[in-house]
């Protein structure tokens, strides 16, 4: 909004023939750089300054916390904790892009859309555990159902609206010798693009579990996405890299550094001992988001990486869930890995408390992050 007022019009109609120095200061708007710290900034402001305000608003609407009956009585101590805080993160988010990023791009309603979509399907899920008493909202078949229903319009957005090339840019290879084997087509990246999207919202929901651990992590991975779009949009960056070059993902800098400010601002609220949770539709509506736009900036491969404690939380499930079900069919009593799974679960169960958890899974996630930006000079 304020690119277009400010710069478009503004600057435009009187930066060239004025001598004023406001006028003429204008110009540092057409700038995604600049935005995109202001958008960070706004963003952060937005989250600090409204949280205590949502949160009473959530106490008097009595929305708290369920606990599942086999956590720990730490967890069940946090049991009527305001949760359904994701709102401030998306609020904040939506509100920032809108006032700092170029309203022209496809690719930026396309985030804002698929973000939403995402977090209505965790406001469905939060708001009948509310209603129900109880610690599970919707069914697997119906949370399943939202989610794919937009990935599926995340890819239709891309197939009739964009020029979107259907290859796959592989991490530690050259976009240059890339070759047709890694244009997959589009009804084959139909199934890829619901595969990033369902993993990485199922992922970052799974984190969801400590105070301050999924929101530190999300803080980590999305100013690494934020670099990666930036490069990736910028020419000049990604002929140098030698990335896939998307224009057409510049403004997603702005949507990105926006997402790193609101979960800042968040944290102050959600760091141990938490004051209010994100719920499901803050964990689904972020993980949609990452999901989305490493598809729309090609970064899919780099996701593991870039948000590698979500799959670390992931996998923690999968083996616990494979082996119990493994061991039960063939020595009749089931078994496990882990203590409890997600891992986070494993460490309190083992006798860990939650900031030291916390804290070390941040340094993990720090690391992570790290290495996916490296793997930029690696190809």
């Amino acid at each position: 909004m304020l690119y277009h007022l400010l710069y478009q019009w503004l600057f435009r109609e009187y930066g060239a023939v004025s001598e004023s120095y406001f006028f003429k200061a204008l110009n540092v708007f057409q700038y995604v750089t600049f935005r995109t710290a202001w958008a960070t900034i706004t963003a952060l402001l937005v989250s600090l300054f409204l949280g205590k305000w949502v949160i009473r608003k959530l106490e008097a609407l009595k929305v708290g916390q369920e606990i599942r009956e086999e956590l720990s009585a730490e967890h069940q101590a946090k049991k009527g904790t305001p949760t359904m805080g994701g709102v401030l993160i998306i609020g904040a988010v939506i509100l920032s892009t809108l006032l700092w990023a170029r309203l022209d791009s496809l690719f930026l309603w396309l985030a804002l859309g698929a973000t939403t979509l995402f977090g209505v399907v965790g406001f469905a899920d939060d708001y009948i555990k509310i209603v129900k008493k109880r610690s599970l909202g919707l069914t697997g078949r119906q949370k399943l159902a939202g989610q794919l229903f937009t990935a599926l319009g995340v890819w239709a957005v891309l197939y009739f609206l964009t020029n979107y090339t259907w290859k796959l840019s592989v991490p530690f290879f050259r976009a240059t010798v890339e070759t047709d084997i890694t244009n997959i087509g589009p009804w084959l990246y139909l199934v890829f693009i619901v595969f990033v999207l369902l993993g990485s919202s199922n992922a970052v929901n799974l984190t969801d579990g400590l105070d301050g651990l999924a929101t530190s992590v999300t803080f980590i991975a999305m100013a690494a996405l934020t670099a990666l779009t930036y490069v990736s949009s910028d020419r000049r960056w990604a002929e140098y890299l030698d990335l896939a070059h998307i224009p057409a993902a510049g403004e997603l800098t702005v949507f990105c550094g926006a997402m790193v400010g609101a979960s800042l601002g968040f944290l102050w609220y959600n760091a141990p001992p938490a004051e209010v949770f994100m719920g499901d539709v803050g964990s689904l509506a972020i993980g949609g988001a990452l999901g989305t736009v490493a598809i729309l900036t090609k970064q899919e491969f780099l996701l593991p990486f870039i948000g590698g404690i979500f799959i670390i939380e992931v996998l923690s499930v999968m083996i616990q869930v494979s082996f119990f079900k493994f061991t039960k069919r063939t020595g009749g009593v089931g078994k496990r890995i882990f203590l409890q799974a997600p891992l986070h679960h494993h460490f309190q169960m083992a006798g860990w408390k939650e900031p030291k958890i916390v804290f070390r899974f941040v340094i993990v996630a720090i690391l992570f992050a790290l290495l996916s930006l490296s793997t930029v000079k690696l190809r």
